[in-house]
């Protein structure tokens, strides 16, 4: 197991990572798994779940658990975090990570396609929220990061969609800090850049991409998703105790 930091106050707590089988998600639930975190992570890849888990499974104090859930399905998830806690115990991190970037034009977007977005990349973060708050206060308090964008803030294009609801996580994050304060529930919002992930290489990175992020950004290098997990990691953690109500932007001097 490569070095790392071990942080306050991760070891044995229980961390719900939402879209953890791939890409950030699932550099999250690693660098939670070195931490001795009891990981459980949502998603609809069963196949990378299961590759991921076998992966990390050996050497690990706590296996990370897959559920399977299609977040979109905001109604059942509820029920489904209050299972998860009833048998690991009370969820002392959530991680909002599932979004799904597919590119759009604005003169094709239907009513239905628009609706599907938001609930792909923005309502289950609120949901799952809505439903972890009551047990980390119980718990004594507990850390929430959400995963936002730069592209909102880069205008970057071909995704409006997208980015009115990556958007949309940033005044999630401050319209929620004040009312769970009081309950020493922290949540802070990180919005990482063009990240080198299976999937941006595989879709989306060309050499004019390439080109164009290597031009604007500070430094001339891609930002890797366990870059993006150590923040997250440490936002979670003790050791980022006097932290919330903020936005922490990983994205090589981009924007």
């Amino acid at each position: 197991m490569e070095s790392f930091t071990k942080f306050s106050g991760l070891e044995d707590a229980v961390v719900l990572v939402t879209g953890g089988a791939t890409g950030i998600g699932s550099a999250v639930v690693e660098k939670f798994v070195h931490q001795g975190s009891r990981v459980v992570f949502l998603d609809i890849n069963t196949d990378a779940s299961r590759e991921l888990i076998s992966r990390l499974a050996p050497g690990a104090k706590a296996s990370p658990e897959f559920v399977y859930a299609d977040l979109k399905e905001v109604q059942s998830l509820k029920g489904m975090i209050e299972s998860i806690c009833r048998r690991v115990g009370p969820v002392r991190v959530l991680v909002n990570n599932a979004a799904n970037d597919e590119r759009h034009k604005m003169e094709d977007i239907t009513p239905e396609y628009w609706r599907d977005r938001l609930a792909t990349n923005l309502d289950h973060y609120f949901f799952c929220i809505q439903a972890v708050v009551p047990v980390m206060e119980a718990a004594g308090g507990g850390a929430i990061v959400n995963l936002g964008s730069c592209v909102t803030r880069s205008a970057f294009p071909g995704m409006p969609a997208y980015s009115t609801a990556k958007g949309a996580i940033e005044g999630l994050t401050r319209g929620l800090a004040r009312a769970l304060g009081p309950k020493n529930i922290r949540i802070n919002c990180v919005l990482p850049g063009f990240v080198k992930t299976e999937r941006q290489v595989e879709r989306w990175l060309t050499p004019d991409l390439e080109h164009r992020l290597m031009e604007g950004q500070c430094l001339k290098r891609f930002v890797e998703p366990e870059e993006v997990a150590r923040l997250v990691v440490f936002l979670s953690s003790e050791d980022a105790s006097a932290c919330t109500n903020q936005f922490f932007v990983i994205d090589a001097g981009w924007t």
